[in-house]
């Protein structure tokens, strides 16, 4: 069996430090940011750490009134001010812009998410994805789920999501791999298994 090495590409001399001076921020803040990027950001004043995928955890127990995400794409600042709902600024090293996260794109995204959990609530019959990807394979929780979900539930492992509207008989989707695959249009009801524990909890 071949030996799967992963390697984090990582951009350099992005100038980072000289764009900072673009960054006007009153509130008190924290920089976080990705792989790509980490090399020249750690240093930099406020630095919390890096983000992975759908995991903040370096924010977690900041007294930062803000967050300034140094990256590229909405994902991770949208995921960041859903999570904290504190004001997520964004700094981009590609446009070499400085920006706050506008408040319509957070709200679009809590407005699917609440459409999603409507949908699975008054679902009888749903599927549970479970990916093979290394790192995204999360089957203990999807069985633990399945078990007590209190719906006619069914587990599809897959390592490409998709042609998920050729079963139509499932009302709607858990997701138990990366949550970004929320932010895709696949077509169908989806609603990530984190966000139905939330619900729980309330």
């Amino acid at each position: 069996m071949a030996k799967v090495v992963y390697i984090p590409v990582k951009v350099k001399d992005a100038g980072i430090k000289e764009l900072m001076d673009k960054v006007d921020i009153k509130e008190k803040y924290g920089v976080v940011t990705t792989i790509q990027y980490l090399d020249d950001v750690k240093d930099l004043d406020h630095f919390l750490g890096q983000i992975l995928g759908c995991n903040i955890k370096c924010v977690e127990g900041s007294d930062c009134e803000a967050f300034l995400y140094i990256g590229t794409g909405m994902f991770h600042p949208l995921n960041l001010a859903f999570q904290t709902k504190k004001k997520v600024y964004i700094l981009n090293p590609m446009s070499k812009e400085f920006s706050e996260l506008d408040e319509k794109y957070l709200e679009k995204f809590e407005k699917k998410k609440k459409g999603m959990l409507l949908k699975y609530i008054s679902s009888k019959k749903i599927g549970i994805l479970v990916s093979t990807k290394n790192g995204q394979n999360n089957m203990k929780k999807a069985l633990e789920f399945k078990e007590n979900c209190g719906k006619e539930a069914y587990i599809f492992m897959c390592n490409e999501i998709k042609n998920l509207e050729d079963f139509n008989d499932i009302e709607c989707w858990v997701n138990t791999a990366c949550i970004r695959i929320f932010e895709d249009d696949l077509g169908v009801p989806m609603i990530n298994l984190g966000d139905i524990d939330e619900l729980n909890k309330d």
